[in-house]
């Protein structure tokens, strides 16, 4: 007799249990074989009730969401609690990413991080202000001793804000295994998100495998469904011969103010039984971009609809998968009717269900199809090499064997210094970068510190001039040539002029910009003096925050842009406080 599977879930539950008080069965509902402490930790914020713009494991572009992002009201400048005792053990300041953050290690052995935030407590600002002095550097990553910065729980550490690569104010808030780095699903510690409500499926796929790769030729059908409130269901049989896996688009919503979220467990069953199950209980940061191997990746590029597959890649490195028989691939050759469903489940526990039948064709058991071409297999370091390039796929780039193609393109107009190299194509997700030669056409002497390689969009992969080539490290397929560049970054002052008298601002503001390579490093004077300059890569905005340095008076500015190809930019002027 098959087991109701949601109630083996919840039984798996309270193999976690510490106490079987009313308040854990409300704070704990996640099903886990794991055991964490579910009352060490208090909320980070005193919104109430809390909402979420963002869940663990969601996804999002090329990467896992790797915590859980508190709504602030759309506004900046509510207090940050330390959510347990401890002590800051990592201070980061960085123009993207998560702009400002603090990291608290807790005798519990787990590690809290908030991001983006507008600005750290007093305490904590000095701190990281004389570091950045120190460093002559905004950015800024240190990791304090265990006895300089001790906190308490309860205790303000910062405000939230929107620096670094926020997409509007919130917090961002992890839970890490202080030993091995892995980043856990907080709602497992007894962070609480009213939730009752359950995912909801908005597509069905199957993919015609029959022994071959997965890539962006492999046949996929739309299989009608409908539903609500947790229960679905496919408008008809579906009829299947061969080898296939499925794909599912599913999201999820809380109660109250709710983006759209993602679930947390996905699992598919064949007549009673699991053959395949994703948990986005935790994972390691190193994986994460293995979510392009987890989804439908040629389907997201196309049209940004993430399906979720149900079937795994031989070299995805992901450890939120179990219960796998024969990797999600399913063989419906025996002329019999099946039947299948999806179960899918929310962080609070919160379930929906699709069943589905399947009327199988009478066919042998496809056998792994043997591909024309160069074939790369995905577990070993592949290498490439053509009249004026070569190519080297460290072990670990690829998901998949590749059928490997390449073309020699002619050379581009405008800047360009070799022909158009097409690697392969931009369908094919790669795990790491893979190195890249390629031979410059003529390239004078006087511009081989300013090349570069740029793909065919002209966004640059970096690079450098060794003996003839250029070489680079880009992180996806596509088309590559040789540019150069000479321009200095651009700087337009926006509250600031020559002369012009200051009394009365708190800052100065400035516009910068680079035309290819990027920015590498800003660095403002007064009076000759270094002065701390910080930066939103978002906005493009550069600012310095006048302090007792800077007496009333007249004074000199000097601002110094430079890019990664060390062309740069001053801007001098004279002010007055």
């Amino acid at each position: 007799m098959i087991k109701n599977p949601i109630r083996t879930l919840f039984k798996t539950s309270l193999l976690i249990c510490f106490s079987l008080t009313a308040n854990f069965l409300q704070a704990q509902q996640i099903f886990s074989t794991n055991k964490y402490p579910i009352t060490d930790f208090r909320q980070p914020l005193d919104i109430t009730p809390p909402a979420l713009a963002g869940s663990f494991g969601e996804i999002r572009g090329n990467h896992f969401h790797s915590g859980i992002d508190f709504r602030t009201n759309q506004r900046e400048g509510y207090p940050v609690y330390a959510v347990a005792d401890g002590y800051i053990s990592r201070l980061r300041v960085q123009n993207s990413g998560f702009g400002q953050a603090l990291y608290l290690n807790h005798p519990n052995g787990f590690t809290t991080v908030y991001g983006h935030l507008q600005r750290f407590a007093p305490k904590i600002a000095t701190i990281v202000k004389n570091l950045e002095y120190e460093k002559k550097s905004f950015e800024i990553d240190e990791f304090p001793d265990a006895t300089l910065i001790p906190v308490h729980k309860g205790e303000v550490i910062a405000w939230s804000g929107n620096r670094g690569s926020s997409g509007g104010p919130h917090l961002h808030f992890e839970i890490r295994d202080t030993k091995t780095e892995e980043t856990i699903n907080p709602q497992f510690f007894g962070i609480l998100i009213p939730d009752n409500i359950p995912p909801v499926i908005h597509g069905l796929y199957v993919y015609r495998l029959n022994g071959k790769t997965f890539n962006e030729s492999t046949p996929k059908q739309a299989i009608g469904i409908s539903g609500a409130n947790g229960s679905y269901k496919t408008n008809a049989p579906v009829s299947l011969t061969g080898e296939v896996g499925f794909g599912i688009v599913t999201t999820d919503r809380h109660n109250g103010l709710s983006g759209t979220n993602g679930v947390y467990s996905i699992q598919l069953e064949l007549d009673g039984k699991m053959v395949y199950t994703s948990a986005l209980e935790r994972f390691a940061f190193e994986d994460s971009k293995a979510i392009n191997s987890h989804i439908d990746y040629p389907t997201y590029l196309n049209t940004k609809r993430s399906i979720q597959k149900s079937f795994v890649d031989p070299g995805n490195p992901l450890k939120i998968y179990s219960g796998l028989v024969n990797s999600g691939r399913i063989n419906f050759n025996d002329g019999a009717t099946h039947q299948l469903r999806y179960i899918i489940t929310d962080s609070k526990g919160n379930s929906s269900i699709l069943p589905f039948t399947v009327n199988a064709g009478s066919a042998p058991i496809a056998t792994p199809v043997v591909l024309p071409g160069t074939i790369y297999p995905y577990g070993k370091v592949n290498e490439f090499n053509a009249e004026g390039v070569k190519v080297i796929f460290p072990q670990g780039t690829l998901y998949n064997d590749l059928n490997f193609t390449y073309k020699k393109l002619p050379k581009p107009a405008g800047n360009a210094w070799s022909a158009t190299h097409q690697i392969h194509n931009r369908y094919t997700p790669l795990h790491i970068g893979f190195d890249l030669w390629i031979k410059a056409d003529n390239l004078p002497e006087s511009l081989r510190s300013k090349a570069l390689i740029v793909n065919s969009n002209g966004s640059s992969q970096g690079g450098f001039f060794e003996n003839g080539y250029v070489k680079a490290t880009p992180k996806n397929f596509g088309s590559f040539y040789i540019s150069t560049d000479t321009i200095a970054p651009r700087i337009i002052p926006v509250n600031i002029a020559d002369g012009k008298s200051m009394a009365g601002l708190s800052k100065m503001f400035f516009k910068i910009s680079d035309n290819l390579s990027g920015i590498k490093s800003f660095n403002g004077y007064i009076d000759g003096q270094w002065v701390l300059m910080e930066f939103d890569t978002k906005t493009a905005t550069l600012w310095h925050s006048f302090d007792d340095r800077t007496g009333a008076g007249k004074h000199t500015f000097e601002l110094v842009v430079t890019d990664m190809k060390e062309n740069t930019r001053h801007y001098k002027i004279a002010f007055s406080k």
